[in-house]
């Protein structure tokens, strides 16, 4: 019984890549536009805060190659109370557990292929769960998505390569690596993908022509940069809003786990390149040491709503919190988008 759930939207791979295909075309046709919807109806969109650290405050250890993701099996109901706490806090989207989630990184712990998928699959059904809980104690269906998480390489990697791009791989190594999750995550009932925390244009690209041969499903893009200018890589990040531009799926643009200070003057450059929404979900500002696999530094969230208003001034739409950011944090955040006099112009 374990697996029911996963096999129904298994099946079609027991039909031959054209299966696949029309399997992800559905995917995007049904799901085509919910972003977009979500800003026309109120002008902004509030994205959740971070996972893992959130979990590691509820008293779940995370030292350990996957993070948050090996909480799919050891704590589920434990994600599936985060994602409804952000809810509860504003969050008009959930990002689901499945960051650092993968076939590989799974089968390092003694998982068969099949439990690998299933638990991968189990990221995005805590989040729609959530989702469920939550509208039920509203009493009313709401508008809230849930976006699946597709990080970088070097997530899996753990080596700290996630903020700098160099892998030692080539392409073909990344496609690899890449396309059975997102095949996966097509299946599943998320209503768009997150590709997040990328260092390079190089990798942001090889996902973009991934996702294009799989029918285009809706996605955003985000990047992690390292100062105001660039991608963690090196990479300017006005090629990244134009490398979107490219991509008619990809429904929004932006950054993400960068320290709150570069966020404005990374939004600005971006701006006259793309006409996809902006995205902008910084961490806390404090630093992650990779050897001591813990963070350093001050935080620089002091004044959430003094940074929602100068995030929406600089051009972003969707908001919302990475790493080291709590529910707390989107209260305020969607407490600032409400109370203030935005002009989406």
């Amino acid at each position: 019984m374990r697996f029911n759930w996963l096999f129904k939207y298994a099946v079609v791979e027991r039909r031959g890549k054209g299966s696949i295909l029309r399997a992800m075309e559905f995917f995007s046709r049904k799901k085509k536009g919910a972003l977009d919807k979500r800003l026309q109806l109120r002008g902004y969109v509030l994205l959740d805060g971070a996972l893992a650290s959130e979990l590691e405050r509820r008293g779940y250890a995370l030292r350990d190659a996957l993070w948050s993701a090996r909480a799919l099996w050891e704590a589920p109901r434990l994600v599936e109370a985060v994602h409804l706490d952000y809810f509860r806090a504003g969050a008009d989207v959930a990002i689901t557990a499945t960051y650092q989630a993968s076939v590989p990184g799974f089968a390092r712990l003694g998982f068969r292929r099949a439990e690998a998928e299933e638990l991968i699959a189990r990221g995005v059904r805590l989040a729609v769960q959530a989702r469920q809980r939550f509208r039920r104690e509203e009493g009313q269906a709401g508008a809230q998505l849930v976006a699946a998480s597709v990080g970088p390489y070097g997530a899996y990697l753990a080596d700290g390569s996630e903020y700098s791009g160099r892998y030692g791989r080539g392409p073909a190594a990344l496609r690899d690596f890449h396309q059975p999750r997102l095949e996966l995550l097509c299946r599943t009932p998320a209503d768009l993908l997150a590709l997040e925390t990328l260092p390079s244009l190089a990798e942001a690209g090889l996902l973009l022509r991934l996702l294009e041969e799989l029918g285009g499903p809706p996605c955003w893009l985000s990047m992690s940069c390292r100062n105001e200018r660039e991608t963690c890589a090196g990479d300017p990040i006005e090629a990244v809003a134009q490398l979107a531009e490219a991509y008619p799926f990809v429904q929004a643009v932006g950054v993400n786990c960068t320290a709150p200070q570069h966020v404005s003057g990374l939004l600005e450059r971006m701006r006259p390149h793309t006409s996809r929404a902006l995205l902008a979900y910084p961490n806390s500002g404090e630093q992650w040491d990779e050897t001591g696999r813990c963070w350093t530094g001050p935080p620089g969230w002091s004044d959430p709503a003094a940074l929602a208003r100068k995030w929406y001034a600089a051009g972003a739409r969707i908001l919302g919190g990475c790493c080291r950011t709590r529910p707390a944090d989107i209260a305020a955040l969607r407490r600032a988008l409400a109370s203030a006099n935005l002009n989406p112009s």
